[in-house]
This record gives C-alpha cells, sequence and structure tokens, in this order.
C-alpha cells in the first residue's frame, strides 16, 4: 500500500475562455484561411472560427481548416462538435496526419480507445515522425497496461528529438514500473539535465534512487525536494515526498500541488438529490481489488458488509490477476463492475447512476488510480481511505477515514478533508487469514542457525542513511545477529550491502527474503525472525500488521505525519505501546535492549500471542461494524444536506 509508482499523463492545452463563435460569412477567398490561422494564434478566436466555417462551407475538404476549427472546439470543451466533424473530415481528408491526430484525442475522452489507436496508427502511416502522436499514442498504450509498446513509442520520440521532455519523462515511469531502476534513474539524470526545473523531475530521481538503494547525494536532493514544496513548487509528487518528509504541513502542500491536476469539475453529476433507498448503497473504487496489499487488508472488511443495511457495488480501476483474492471480491460484492477501459466521467456518470450513496476511494494518489473521478462529484458523500496515507488536498473529498494515532486533533487542519475516526487503528485486516501450520527452517529461509534476526520486509524505498545507520550499529553491537530484508532486485541488494561494508559491517550479514507463491507461506517465514525493525519516515503499513499476525513484536519510533505515525497506530491497537519510542535514539536503544534481553524479548511475544486474541486489531467484525457506522454518519449527513438545499431552492 502507498508503494507505487505514478502513471505518466499526456501534455494538455488549458482550454481558452472562448467568444461565442460569430455567424459563417459565406467566402471562397483561400487567404481566409491564412487570416484564420494568424487570428487564431492571436487568440481572437471568435474571428478565427467564423472564418474557418465559411472557409469550410466552399472548401469542405480542406484539412488544415476542418484541424484549426477541430482544435478551437477541443479547447472550448466541445467534444461532441469535434467528434462530428473529424468524423466527417476524416473521410472528406484522409491523406491529412493532424485530423487522424486530433480524431483520435476525441475518439480517446470518449473512452473509444481502441477506434482511437486506430487513428493515431492512421496518422503515423502518413507521417512515422509525427512526435505528438507517438507521446499520446504511448501514454494511451501505457493506460491500457501496454507498458513495453508504450515504452517504444517514447524511444522513438526521442529518436527524432533527443532532448524531448515528455518523452524523457514517461520514458524514465515506465522504466520504473518494469523494475529497470539503472535505465531509470539515467533517464531522469538526462532529463534535468536538459530542464533542471521539469515538473516532478528531482522527485521522480530521487525516489527511483531510493528504489534502488542508491543514496547519491540523498541529503542534498531532499533537502532541495523539501525546500522546493516549502516554496510551492513542483519538487516532487505527493506520494514518493513521503519517503523524504515527515511533516504533515509539507504532504498537505504537495498534495494540493498535486491535485490542480484533478480540478472540480464545473458539471457536478449530484447536486443534492435526496435517494429513497432500502439499503445504503456503498461503492468502492480501487485499481487494487486484486493480489494486492490493499486488497488483503479490505478483503474481509468486504465479506464482512450487514448485506441488510449496505448494497455494496465494487468500481474495479486495475487488472484482473485471476487469483483467488479476486475471485473472493468477485463472490462477495453485490455488484462488481470492470472499469478499466471506461473514461472517468464514464465511470462518475455510471455510479450517478446507480444512485451510488456513499462512495470510498481506496487509491489516492497511488498507481492507476482515478481522483478526477470524484471531481465530478458523482456521490453525496466521498471518503479518503487506506490506499493512500494523507490528505488528497482537494475541495470534493469530503471525508478522511484514520484514527487518532495517525491523525491526532491537533493536526487536522493540514488535512482539507474531514477527518472521521475509527475507535482503533485505522488499518483493517483479514483475521481469516491462516498462516500456514508449517515453518520454514532458518536453513531453508537462507538464515544462521543462532544468532538475533532482526526483520524488516519494508519496501526498498523505504530504507534510508540515517536508518540504515541505525541498523548497522545494532549489528555492531549485537554479535552474531543478521537482518533480514526483502529487496526487489540485484542492484538495491548489491548497494545494500556495499553500504554495509561502508559502515564496518560484514555484508554477508544481510540476508535477502525470495519471493513465495502464497500469503500463507510468507507469513509463516515471520516466525524464524526476532525483531521486527520499523522505517521511517514512511512506516511499514501492511508489513507491519502481517509480523504482528505472525507473533513477531514490531519496534517502531512515531513521528509527525501520518505515514510516520502507522506502526504506532497498530502497537496501541495490539496493546504494545511500549514498543513505541518517540525519537530515532529512542528507536536504537528499545530494539538494542530487546536483542540483547532474550526474557524481555520473550515476554513480550508471549504478551503479544494473548493480545491477538482480545484486543481490536485483528477483529474483522467490529472493524467492519465500526466502518459501517462511520458511513451510516457519512449517509446521513448528505440527507440532512439534501434536505437544507431542497429548502433553501426558489420556488
Amino acid at each position: 500500500m502507498g508503494n507505487r509508482f505514478h502513471a505518466a499523463t499526456p501534455p494538455r492545452r488549458p482550454p481558452a475562455k472562448l467568444a461565442a463563435s460569430a455567424a459563417p460569412v459565406l467566402t471562397n477567398d483561400p487567404s481566409a484561411l491564412i487570416r484564420g490561422i494568424e487570428l487564431q494564434n492571436k487568440g481572437q478566436i471568435a474571428e478565427a472560427e467564423a472564418l474557418f466555417r465559411s472557409y469550410l462551407l466552399t472548401h469542405p475538404a480542406d484539412g488544415a481548416a476542418l484541424y484549426s476549427l477541430a482544435v478551437i472546439l477541443l479547447q472550448r470543451g466541445d467534444q461532441a462538435q469535434a467528434l462530428e466533424l473529424l468524423s466527417g473530415g476524416v473521410v472528406a481528408c484522409p491523406q491529412f496526419a493532424p485530423l487522424w491526430m486530433a480524431y483520435a484525442n476525441v475518439l480517446q475522452s470518449f473512452g473509444r480507445a481502441a477506434e482511437a489507436m486506430a487513428s493515431y496508427d492512421k496518422a503515423l502511416e502518413l507521417n512515422p515522425e509525427y512526435t505528438e502522436v507517438l507521446l499520446n499514442s504511448g501514454v494511451l498504450l501505457r493506460e491500457q497496461q501496454r507498458h513495453l509498446e508504450a515504452l517504444e513509442r517514447f524511444k522513438r520520440v526521442l529518436a527524432i528529438k533527443p532532448d524531448h521532455e515528455a518523452a524523457m519523462g514517461n520514458s524514465g515511469i515506465i522504466l520504473t514500473e518494469f523494475k529497470r531502476s539503472d535505465e531509470a534513474i539515467a533517464m531522469f539524470e538526462r532529463l534535468l539535465a536538459v530542464n533542471p526545473n521539469y515538473d516532478y523531475g528531482h522527485g521522480l530521481l530521487a525516489y527511483e534512487r531510493l528504489h534502488a538503494c542508491d543514496w547519491t547525494g540523498f541529503a542534498e536532493n531532499s533537502a532541495k525536494i523539501i525546500t522546493g514544496i516549502k516554496a510551492h513548487q513542483k519538487s516532487c509528487k505527493s506520494l514518493p515526498l513521503m519517503a523524504f518528509s515527515d511533516n504533515c504541513e509539507d504532504h498537505q502542500i504537495s498534495a494540493q500541488i498535486f491535485a490542480t491536476r484533478f480540478p472540480v469539475s464545473k458539471k457536478p453529476l449530484w447536486t443534492g438529490e435526496r435517494y429513497r433507498h432500502k439499503k445504503i448503497r456503498l461503492a468502492y473504487v480501487s485499481p487494487d481489488l486484486r493480489e494486492h496489499p490493499v486488497g488483503h487488508l479490505m478483503a474481509g472488511i468486504f465479506e464482512h458488509h450487514d448485506k441488510n443495511r449496505f448494497e455494496t457495488v465494487a468500481i474495479s480501476l486495475g487488472i484482473d490477476d485471476k487469483s483467488r483474492l479476486r475471485s473472493r471480491m468477485l463472490a462477495c460484492f453485490d455488484k462488481f463492475v470492470d472499469a478499466r477501459t471506461m473514461t472517468s466521467r464514464q465511470i462518475a456518470e455510471l455510479m450517478r447512476e446507480m444512485e451510488i450513496d456513499v462512495a470510498v476511494d481506496l487509491a489516492g494518489y497511488t498507481a492507476d488510480s482515478r481522483t478526477d473521478v470524484f471531481a465530478h462529484r458523482p456521490v453525496p458523500a466521498q471518503a479518503n481511505f487506506l490506499g493512500y496515507p494523507g490528505t488528497l488536498g482537494t475541495s470534493y473529498m469530503d471525508y478522511i477515514i484514520a484514527d487518532r494515532h495517525v491523525i491526532p486533533p491537533e493536526h487536522q487542519r493540514f488535512y482539507n478533508e474531514k477527518v472521521v475516526y475509527l475507535p482503533d487503528a485505522y488499518l483493517p485486516t483479514d483475521a481469516g487469514l491462516k498462516i500456514s501450520d508449517r515453518t520454514p527452517t532458518r536453513q531453508e529461509c537462507g538464515l544462521p542457525d543462532t544468532g538475533v534476526v532482526f526483520c524488516s520486509f519494508s519496501h526498498d524505498y523505504k530504507i534510508n542513511p540515517p536508518l540504515f545507520d541505525i541498523w548497522m550499529r545494532l549489528l555492531a553491537q549485537v554479535p552474531g545477529s543478521v537482518l533480514w530484508l526483502m529487496s526487489r532486485s540485484q542492484a538495491s541488494q548489491a548497494n545494500l550491502r556495499k553500504e554495509a561494508q561502508l559502515r564496518g559491517v560484514d555484508p554477508a550479514r544481510l540476508v535477502f527474503a525470495g519471493r513465495v507463491p502464497l500469503v500463507e507461506d510468507h507469513m509463516a517465514r515471520y516466525r524464524q525472525a526476532d525483531i521486527f525493525l520499523d522505517t521511517h519516515p514512511y512506516n511499514a503499513h501492511t508489513t507491519a500488521a502481517d509480523a504482528l499476525m505472525a507473533g513477531l513484536p514490531v519496534v517502531t519510533f512515531m513521528g509527525g505525519a501520518f505515514p510516520a505515525r502507522v506502526a504506532a497506530s497498530l502497537l496501541h491497537a495490539i496493546g504494545l505501546p511500549e514498543l513505541v519510542a518517540d525519537s530515532a535514539a529512542g528507536y536504537e536503544a528499545l530494539a538494542l535492549k530487546l536483542a540483547t534481553s532474550p526474557e524481555l524479548l520473550s515476554s513480550l511475544k508471549a504478551k503479544l500471542q494473548v493480545n491477538r486474541a482480545t484486543y481490536p486489531l485483528f477483529d474483522t467484525d467490529s472493524f467492519c461494524k465500526n466502518l459501517e457506522a462511520i458511513y451510516v454518519s457519512m449517509w446521513r449527513q448528505s440527507q440532512l444536506a439534501g434536505a437544507v438545499d431542497a429548502l433553501s431552492a426558489p420556488n
């Protein structure tokens, strides 16, 4: 959860504020086209439109005039008229590549992706070096999860224009998704050499370096990113910032900057109507209704919903991975909508048509999310929950669901949403998950037969130099101990071993766990560890809950912002607040004390074992009831708001 890459988006022209079109006057003067283009370039749109329309009456197959008029219509937001114009235009003038490009754009806006791709390809047949077409079609391919084909198109742009910034940015992001970190880092470095102020460029580079555990210039780059955010600059996207900053205000500023990509719709779909349903219609919107941390956390909740009070709807934005988890979800929802091929507006219109009462965004600003669905206000009550640990910085997300540890009352001012509290940890768990009975041996796990095993199965990007310094000091002070990690790549493993060597620790004391197919078997491995070391400023979320479920104590220290307070929330909900330190020094001292006090560690494990059955962290049924109470409250508030709107409306 919260550990994913951001998708690239195509460059968009801001819509112009246009005057009403003048009535066309018949003209047969070829110079009218030239004058129209000149007027259009000067921003005299109404006059230009009038000339184009009159000229097309006598030259209906002129590609330049058709294209210029289409641009005006698209900038105005008149997609329907643009579609009508262009569908006839490509027939009348099939050899004019810009028409096919514009036609593809408008088809894409209507969610007709296959036809859009065919039109892009037709434009490329006519002009194989049409860079704008290559770029836009590459973005469309990426949206269709056709990453390799998308990367090929971005590379074709770079072969034509080696310094094309958008192509470099898109290529770098695709390379991160392929986990080709070295190439992605080189691409982002190349991009920043061309434009040091490229939007989010410094964050893209620094974040991918973290994924590779390449800490080149970490302190300097972190300071540059944070300074940029405080100055309200686009130095880093909001999700990556969580790995660099532990400041609530920084996170809010960054989210508000990023939210400008998803402006509130001028045509909201829900305008105060009151629905009369026997049950509350509850929708979850997510790309992660599959084998994914969010899917694992929510599966039990989905299954526990009271079907006498709620009608549940899944709006799935991601792939169907055919997993066991996906099958569970398909079985437990009243309606399951695969919305991958729909536009955000179409999804929003469907939700309004279905009269959804409460909609929950389980993704926020993570990969393949659709924040702009909520910008269309399809639902009376809209909530941000779980997938993204922070504010979305928008005006249209009504609520964020949290607990008093991750968002204490004094932090509420840093959240654009209204904060609503669950009584215990905000993070759900699936009590139905059965850990494998068999525990793999230390030898099978690659661990030594004896010695303390410090474990941290968090993602690579959550590890940073100050944290690693602490870990290496612990290894130095606990003879025979090892650090058990889960790293995604050979490059990051090599870099971590190199960093251990630089700190005077034998690299062989770093042990890397491989992937196992079944989550039940993965969970059983935790039994061979002694202490789970949390990460900071971006805590372990799902992995910390997994460790506690498996009986492994987690040591953390509570930071300032939401992502740095999650493990503390979990530990309070399992009745182990003594494992929460209030500083990095306290964290290090606590971990050392446990590692060198076998009786204390044993007593904590015994306490954890008892508390698992008596404390709320792993009580899925109670969690679901508490969550449903929040949804009912949201529904009631929207009903009251609708009633007030009705009373205040003019007769």
